[in-house]
């Protein structure tokens, strides 16, 4: 080899040094998580520098537990969360779609084509494909559609028990909430060792009353909301010290244990506090026979005050009139605790239509594989209901795959290798699939592709068993569009966001940064 070979492939290096550095990282990165894809995918146990042991197959949990440095990775760690944060589902193919376009952007840019075409390409695949999955979509009209069964249970890994919880599930809170844009489905799930699967209609508060001399149980409950601390008035330390200020002091305590009295009198029999209760307003309610909560997350109120139609109050709201106070006050057909559980459940409640769905397994480890599948099928199943289904098994990817590479050769201009990067990375989650499934992914790529294209049938994938060619709708394998849609869209975000990076620089520590004196001075 010569000396010029040497300092050209040495001038290679550094130009591209950054591109290939990210792109090693990307990959590592998808690597982390294509053996869990698919049917036949298999868990990861992560263990921590303690030797405690998680098990999970799901894209986000895994990177979220590994220790990840290096700044690319991290960008497809966060595609990843942002995947599971907007839809629920879907973040294994989106880790494997941003490391495979990242990997097919940069060896295009190896072979001589610019970046900026590259950017352009992928930006155009991206947006023909999402078309692509526009025109595919089945709509799903019914909360009752057989299909969103076969939803739940491939985003459940085949678990007909979750799935069958989660259609229940879905049908005591029914379309309207369904399709409410705030309204999260997963959140519903509640996972307790030991628990029997079960679902029903109402929420679950994971807090038990303030002491054991409050009731258990409460029928036809009329509920509270106090959005405050609910404790006497405070006062500075200098003013307790004057007469008047001791004097006012006082009266807001015995106003306040009125407003308590005034509470039992209006026949409240659960009253729920955002922060702290105090011990009058504890021995109070426990002589009166009301069951408070307190230190209730904002969250679990909001859920409250939806479904039981409770109105949140200050503390200060406690001095108006009563009928104002009952104005605000919410219901139940039932409130009860869970002692085994250390929570409360609230049942069918007068407001907005809630259901929880309760899981469990032996242990801690199984019980957070448990929960998050079931929250993958819930999320599937509220995706499907809002944005309609398409063909599952990696039968849609190769379909929309076909058309980039049709798309690309009618392109002009070197963009279109960017086009052709994009359908590449559309193949890797199905090759994944064929390959954690024990058979040849070239020789299952060639068959089905071909079976496409003779049947012009988007339905067309493999038996993950006997390695035949199926009808996947006809199988109940099918995938809600949302999830693809945004796979789409954060693989393709952080892999052109990756692939502008032109040179890592270390930034300067903090603590070495100059003062805004020293530059002055």
């Amino acid at each position: 080899m010569t000396e010029g070979s040497l300092s050209g492939k040495h001038n290679i290096d550094e130009r591209f040094q950054a591109l290939l550095n990210n792109s090693s990282a990307a990959r590592a990165v998808s690597q982390l998580v294509e053996g869990t894809i698919g049917p036949k995918g298999l868990d990861t146990m992560l263990v921590d520098s303690f030797g405690d042991v998680a098990i999970s197959n799901d894209g986000a949990t895994i990177l979220e537990m590994v220790e990840i440095r290096h700044p690319a990775a991290r960008m497809i760690v966060n595609a990843a969360r942002a995947q599971k944060d907007e839809v629920g589902d879907g973040t294994t193919t989106a880790t494997i779609l941003a490391g495979a376009l990242v990997a097919e952007g940069v060896d295009q840019v190896l072979r001589g084509v610019p970046v900026t075409r590259i950017i352009e390409g992928i930006q155009t695949g991206i947006q023909a494909a999402q078309q692509l999955l526009v025109r595919a979509a089945r709509p799903i009209t019914s909360v009752y559609d057989q299909r969103l069964e076969d939803i739940a249970r491939v985003a459940g890994r085949g678990h007909s028990d979750l799935a069958a919880l989660v259609l229940e599930g879905a049908r005591l809170v029914g379309e309207p909430l369904l399709l409410d844009r705030d309204y999260r489905f997963a959140e519903a799930v509640v996972a307790h060792e030991h628990a029997d699967h079960r679902v029903f209609k109402g929420l679950v508060l994971n807090k038990e009353p303030v002491n054991r001399e409050m009731p258990r149980w409460v029928e036809n409950a009329t509920i509270l909301v106090v959005d405050d601390a609910l404790e006497p008035e405070e006062l500075a330390r200098e003013a307790m010290k004057s007469e008047a200020g001791f004097t006012y002091y006082l009266q807001a305590r015995e106003q306040y244990e009125r407003n308590l009295q005034k509470i039992c009198q209006l026949g409240v029999k659960v009253v729920v506090v955002d922060r702290a209760l105090d011990d009058i307003a504890e021995q109070i309610f426990s002589e009166n026979g009301v069951l408070a909560l307190h230190r209730v997350s904002s969250r679990e109120i909001e859920r409250l005050c939806r479904h039981t139609g409770a109105r949140k109050i200050k503390r200060s709201s406690l001095n108006r009139d009563v009928e104002v106070i009952r104005d605000n006050l919410g219901f139940a057909q039932r409130v009860e605790v869970e002692e085994k559980f250390h929570h409360t459940c609230i049942y069918a409640g007068q407001g907005q239509p809630w259901a929880t769905l309760l899981v469990g397994a032996a242990t801690e480890e199984v019980v957070d594989e448990v929960e998050r599948m079931a929250r993958d099928a819930a999320a599937s199943v509220q995706a499907a209901l809002r944005e309609g289904v398409v063909p599952g098994g990696g039968a849609i990817e190769v379909w929309m795959a076909v058309s980039l590479e049709e798309l690309a050769r009618g392109l002009e201009g070197m963009h279109s290798y960017g086009v052709l990067a994009v359908k590449e990375a559309l193949l890797k989650p199905f090759t994944c699939m064929a390959a954690n499934a024990g058979f040849n992914p070239l020789e299952k790529l060639g068959d089905v592709t071909a079976a496409q294209k003779r049947q012009a049938s988007d339905q067309i994938s493999f038996d993950s068993d006997t390695g035949n060619l199926i009808d996947v709708m006809e199988k109940g394998i099918i995938d809600p569009v949302k999830v693809k849609m945004h796979a789409l869209q954060a693989a393709g975000e952080v892999a052109t966001a990756i692939l502008r990076i032109n040179t890592v620089i270390q930034m300067k520590d903090e603590e070495l940064k100059p003062s805004r004196q020293d530059i002055l001075e």
